[in-house]
Parts: C-alpha cells; sequence; structure tokens
C-alpha cells in the first residue's frame, strides 16, 4: 500500500514538474542555495571557519544559477558546480553533504538526463576530482584519510545510482505506453478487419439468396407465361412452384439479414442454415424452372463441419445459378467425390452450340458469382476453379476440406474473358 501511494506522489510530482518546468527548477535553486548557505558556515570543532565568507557564498549562488540550465545542458552544469565546490574546498570551507548538494543535484539530473556512457565518464571524473579535493583540503585535517575518501565518493555516487533508476523507470514507463498505444491500434485494426470480413459474409449470403431465388423466379414466370394457353395446367402447376420459390427467397432472406437486428429487436425464429441435404429441394426449385439436374456420389459421404457444408451448399446453388441464367440448357450435373479429407464437387452443363440467354456481367469475365464462390472455397482452406470445357459447355469445380482450415494466401488468378459472371 505505501509502496504505491508513492508511486502515485511520485506520478504527480512529475507530472507538475512537466507542467512548471521554470518554477520547479527555481524552488530548487533556492533550496540548494540554502543548503550550500548552511554548509559554508560549518567548521570542524576547534577549526577557524574561513575568512572570505562572502566569497563562500558567492560561490554557491553561481553553481545554483547555473543548475536552472541542467534540462538543456546538463554536462556544463555539473562542470560549473564542481568548479565552484572545488574552489570553495580550496578557500577553507568543510566539505560536508550540504555543500555538496549543488553538485549531488546536478550528478542527478547527468544521470537522467543522459546515457550510461556519458553519466558514467563525467560523474567518475567527478567523484575522484572531489575526492581529490577532500584529501589534500586543509580544512579536513583533523579527519582520517579514510574519513576523507568515503564521505565524498559515498554523497556523490548516491545521486548517480538515484538518476540511473530514474532513468530506467521512465524508459520502463515509455515502453509499458508504446505498447499499450500498439495493443489498441491493433485491436482497433482486428475490429476493422472483422467488421470488413462480416460485411463481404453478408454480402456474399446476400448475393446467393437473391440472385438465385430471382433467377429461378424469372425462368418460371417465363415459362408459364409461354405455357398459359398451350397447356395450362402446366403453367398453374409452374406458378404455384414459384409461390413456392419466392417463400423460400424470402424466410433465406430474413435468415441473412437477421444478423443486423439490434440486441434490443425482438427474437424471431430463424431458417436453419442450409447444407447439401438440402440438395433434393435445391434440384426440385431448378426443376420447375425448366433445368433437370442429376447428382452423383462417389465414395462414402463424410461428416461435413457445418461451415464447410454450407459452403458447398451455396456453390452449388450459385453455380446452377449461373447455369440457368447464361447457359442454353436444359440439364445439369453435380458430381460429389469424398475422399479421406476432402470434397471435391464438380457441377457441368453441356453448353451445347446455342449462344447464352445473356451475355456476361462484365467484359473482364469477374462477375461477383465467381468471385464469392472463390471467397467462399478459400474462406474454409479450399479452392475452386471454373472455365469452359474443351468439348463444350461450363464447369466449376471446387475442392473442399472435411474440416475448416487456416486460409491459406493464393496469388490473384488471371482474369478469363469467357466466364459467365
Amino acid at each position: 500500500m505505501s509502496v504505491s501511494l508513492d508511486r502515485r506522489y511520485a506520478d504527480r510530482l512529475e507530472d507538475f514538474s512537466d507542467r512548471h518546468p521554470y518554477l520547479v527548477d527555481l524552488v530548487m535553486a533556492m533550496t540548494l542555495m540554502g543548503c550550500a548557505t548552511l554548509g559554508s558556515v560549518l567548521t570542524l570543532p576547534g577549526a577557524e571557519p574561513p575568512d572570505q565568507d562572502k566569497v563562500g557564498v558567492a560561490l554557491m549562488g553561481v553553481s545554483c544559477l547555473v543548475l536552472l540550465k541542467h534540462r538543456t545542458h546538463p554536462r556544463t552544469a555539473l562542470v560549473a558546480t564542481a568548479i565552484c565546490t572545488i574552489v570553495a574546498v580550496a578557500l577553507g570551507y568543510l566539505l560536508t553533504p550540504l555543500l555538496l548538494a549543488p553538485i549531488m543535484a546536478a550528478l542527478y539530473w547527468l544521470a537522467t538526463l543522459t546515457d550510461r556512457k556519458t553519466s558514467r565518464a563525467y560523474g567518475l571524473t567527478t567523484i575522484a576530482v572531489m575526492t581529490l579535493a577532500a584529501v589534500f583540503a586543509d580544512s579536513m585535517d583533523h579527519l582520517s584519510l579514510v574519513l576523507r575518501t568515503i564521505g565524498p565518493v559515498f554523497w556523490l555516487l548516491l545521486p548517480l545510482a538515484l538518476g540511473r533508476a530514474t532513468r530506467i523507470r521512465r524508459a520502463y514507463l515509455k515502453s509499458v505506453q508504446a505498447r499499450a498505444e500498439h495493443a489498441e491500434r491493433t485491436r482497433e485494426e482486428e475490429a476493422r478487419l472483422r467488421v470488413t470480413e462480416e460485411r463481404m459474409r453478408i454480402a456474399r449470403d446476400l448475393h446467393d439468396v437473391v440472385a438465385h431465388h430471382l433467377a429461378l423466379a424469372n425462368a418460371q414466370a417465363g415459362t408459364a407465361a409461354h405455357l398459359t394457353r398451350t397447356d395450362p395446367e402446366q403453367a398453374h402447376r409452374i406458378l404455384t412452384d414459384l409461390t413456392a420459390t419466392t417463400s423460400s427467397a424470402l424466410r433465406e432472406l430474413k435468415s441473412t439479414v437477421g444478423v443486423l437486428r439490434r440486441p434490443d429487436d425482438p427474437e424471431a425464429p430463424l431458417a436453419p442454415t442450409p447444407g447439401l441435404d438440402q440438395l433434393p429441394d435445391l434440384m426440385a426449385a431448378c426443376e420447375s424452372a425448366g433445368l433437370t439436374v442429376s447428382v452423383t456420389t462417389e465414395g462414402a459421404p463424410g461428416h461435413l463441419d457445418p461451415g464447410v457444408d454450407l459452403t458447398a451448399y451455396r456453390i452449388v446453388q450459385e453455380a446452377l445459378t449461373n447455369v440457368s441464367k447464361h447457359a442454353a440448357v436444359d440439364a445439369a450435373r453435380i458430381r460429389l467425390a469424398y475422399a479421406e479429407t476432402h470434397l471435391t464437387i464438380t457441377v457441368t452443363d453441356d453448353g451445347g452450340d446455342a449462344p447464352p440467354r445473356r451475355a456476361c456481367a462484365s467484359e473482364s469475365g469477374r462477375g461477383f458469382g465467381l468471385i464469392g464462390m472463390r471467397e467462399r472455397a478459400q474462406s474454409v482452406g479450399g479452392s475452386l476453379s471454373a472455365g469452359r470445357r474443351p468439348e463444350g459447355g461450363f464447369e466449376v469445380t471446387t475442392d473442399l476440406p472435411l474440416r475448416p482450415r487456416p486460409r491459406a494466401p493464393e496469388p490473384v488468378a488471371e482474369p478469363t474473358p469467357d466466364l459467365r459472371k
């Protein structure tokens, strides 16, 4: 408890010193002047005080005034105080801790404001010179050589040690503050990164839901309009399936946008996360739009992580949406190849010789559909490739791990001009 209080008071004093440096320096100089003046009148028992009282006071006054520049010139302040103290000792003044007060303060600030090499060189030189001055001073003839040597060394080493400790403490506090600022910046960058990733995930989900269901609804509505006069019953069945398609789109859209609700919004039941087990429903929706889908499974189906299962479903959904929107075919094939550690999904269509129903999304061939599928595959540690087949048609192939693994950086692929979305 006392240590924490001492640190608190020391921090407050340092803060006050930083805010009012000139006032602190002035008070310090006046205090040291009082100590040096008091030290100049002290003598050993039986010894005569020196006759030059005014000279000693003037010397101590000069040394204290020089200390006002210790913040900008610590070496000069130390040399000046040392010279004044040596002259005072040569004039017969007793070398006491009070007389050494200005030079002790100069040593403390030298150790605080300069590097170790500088403080060691100037400090040890000053201690040696002051020790020699004490040894040969006439005012200390009544003391033994040991006392004349130990006294100055001890009192001058003390401020050097305290100044060094203060410098280390300030460096430690500065490093702690730097680490705290770095950690704060890192947290902010990580938060921004997570927000960006979540925004991209929501954008992919919205694209998958809206693009798929609107494409199916558009195909169903067009087919129903074409069959209205020739086959009313078939048109009625297609319109019934259109209602189911739009209802499914609304449910998935509500589930996707549900993550954006505020915490105080009322809870609402969300649709379950889709996966490969919902492929039959997806195939039925595509067939109602005039696209026949066949599924081939190779190997023993392994248990998929929920994230991988959702990724696989969304990739298949987007690939079938591309076939329905862009290819002039009425059939598509899905191949699921299970291995020990990964699942390979291939979605192909024959394409035929007929032109696609509409042009590509962009001239560069990099639409949001393929970008979203590739990002989904990479998010779970997989890969995806898409392009035209040599024998005709279009093929999307993705390789997904059964368990998600860290995403590995991949080189950016060159755009393929004939990609359709």
